[in-house]
């Protein structure tokens, strides 16, 4: 098995993993099939939806074709692309136990050709007690080590999947001892629920402990994540892989995805989507064909909108805009709202793999942008990379309209002004979302390659009024700061007088002018 890195943002890569039956660019998404009721015929996957993988279900071929010998999957498909095969986990959630035993759900994977396959786990399901719960984790990680030498010398890729549910402890000891084995993927099991209820910041929770407690090297997948609003998270958050049959599950109910959420047929007077089903349809063409015929179309557009959003989320990558994306689809839903305020909780890891600069600015809407990694970043190294001259008083100077701040004229011509007591001086900006800006860094990235929307939030304003006095605090020092008014310059000045810090403030009309000048001469 070869997992190769081919780009990244946040948690999220773009990658290709290699299997038997061929190479598959990640994040990918595998519509689920049903051998025996599929909605749309999984040629068409690949040639029309551009799907080059796809999940079935073993246990449920097994339970019809068991005898049959010389039985493919790939042929009993119809399918030349990468199938996936899950081994009954769960019909085991459902329905409580299955008649198989894991040696041979195992040696019928093997037989069938899957090129991806799962061990007969024991999913953890959603309010169970504790005890159940620990019961799932400790004999799924029996089956995975007992599966270790059922699976030796297979050229499938095999999943050690990861139980635990909402006890994130329990789900970061099931991640790591599960980590230890020789297994090339894993697999986040019971989010379903999770994710029906919209209960996505408990998914991010699950997803991240997961994340960070397995071996980065190998691709994460995440259980029945279908709908095309999560994708841009998931993927943040370091998920490779998704499957669901959520395209064909919500046509039969006459539900329409979109990347921002879910559309009910019946109330639909425009199809905003320009995929082969609506370019050419009107909502009432649409409502008025037979059921089946209706039904069928809204599983080919609910699929197009599905692997729309999977490009949309690579082409992020690239730009490394992935955050901007996260914010986008936030708002498609509260709990995805407050699903990225749960992931702001883990800003500090996202920022540690997350790559530099990629070539384009930073967008900064309000205070869930102040913890994009650019910004934890930057306020990180700017206390363990940049030293304060020892002798020079620290100036504080509002962060002027324009960008680079040192370029700018009123900034210029002050430091004329001041002439040789600016020397004397460490010159330093007050800027939203960053904090301290020192005037020998205004030029580098992202110091000058940013927008923020004005006027600032609170958030943002106290975020950033917290960052000056962590950094003085670091330095050891107070400051003189030039204030002229504004909220942000407000702020910082009470937090300095909250803080014990000692300070001066020169309060003028304008920070550029000749009145700025003279008072800060007085006191250089």
């Amino acid at each position: 098995m070869s997992f190769e890195l081919r780009d990244r943002d946040l948690m999220g890569r773009i990658g290709r993993l290699r299997t038997k039956g061929g190479t598959v660019e990640t994040p990918a998404f595998m519509p689920v099939i049903n051998p025996f009721l599929q909605t749309l015929p999984p040629r068409r996957m690949m040639k029309e939806f551009g799907c080059e993988i796809v999940i079935t279900n073993s246990y449920i071929i097994r339970n019809h074709f068991g005898h049959v010998s010389g039985l493919n999957v790939h042929r009993l498909l119809d399918y030349d692309g990468v199938i996936m095969t899950d081994s009954g986990a769960y019909q085991i959630l459902v329905y409580g136990d299955v008649d198989v035993s894991q040696e041979e759900i195992i040696g019928f994977q093997r037989r069938i050709g899957s090129d991806i396959a799962v061990i007969l786990d024991i999913p953890t399901g959603w309010d169970v007690p504790r005890g159940e719960v620990e019961r799932t984790v400790e004999e799924t990680l029996r089956r995975a080590r007992e599966a270790l030498p059922l699976i030796e010398g297979s050229d499938a890729l095999w999943v050690g999947p990861v139980q635990g549910g909402r006890h994130l402890d329990l789900v970061a000891e099931s991640a790591r001892l599960v980590g230890e084995l020789p297994y090339q993927v894993h697999a986040l099991g019971s989010p379903t629920e999770v994710m029906e209820r919209y209960m996505y910041p408990v998914l991010v929770d699950m997803v991240m402990t997961a994340k960070l407690n397995l071996p980065v090297e190998r691709p994460l997948h995440l259980f029945g994540a279908g709908h095309p609003m999560i994708f841009a998270l998931s993927v943040a958050m370091g998920c490779d892989l998704f499957d669901s049959a959520a395209y064909a599950i919500y046509a039969k109910d006459e539900r329409y995805l979109t990347s921002r959420g879910t559309l009910q047929l019946q109330d639909l007077q425009y199809l905003p989507c320009s995929c082969p089903v609506c370019r050419g349809r009107s909502a009432r063409d649409l409502k008025d064909l037979p059921r089946g015929e209706r039904q069928r179309l809204l599983a080919e557009h609910n699929l197009h909108a599905t692997m729309s959003e999977v490009s949309v989320v690579k082409q992020a990558i690239v730009e490394g805009s992935l955050w901007d994306l996260v914010e986008a689809r936030s708002r498609g839903h509260p709990q995805m709202t407050s699903a990225l305020k749960k992931l702001t909780a883990y800003s500090d890891r996202l920022e540690e793999q997350s790559p530099g600069f990629k070539g384009r600015g930073v967008f900064y809407y309000d205070g869930l942008s102040i913890r994009r990694p650019q910004v934890v970043r930057y306020r990180r190294q700017l206390k363990s990379s940049h030293s304060l001259p020892g002798d020079a008083k620290l100036v504080l100077l509002p962060a002027p309209p324009g960008k680079p701040f040192n370029t700018y004229p009123g900034f210029t011509e002050l430091k004329r002004r001041l002439g040789d007591k600016a020397g004397g001086a460490h010159l330093c900006f007050v800027a939203a979302p960053y904090g301290v800006v020192p005037e020998a860094l205004a030029e580098t990235y992202p110091l000058s390659q940013y927008e923020i929307s004005e006027p600032l939030d609170s958030e943002t304003i106290m975020s950033t009024a917290r960052s000056v006095i962590d950094y003085l605090r670091f330095a050891g020092r107070g400051a003189l700061l030039l204030s002229g008014g504004s909220e942000l310059e407000r702020a910082v000045e009470k937090a300095l007088s909250e803080e014990g810090l000692a300070s001066e403030v020169i309060h003028v009309g304008s920070p550029w002018g000749a009145e700025a000048a003279e008072r800060l001469l007085e006191r250089l």
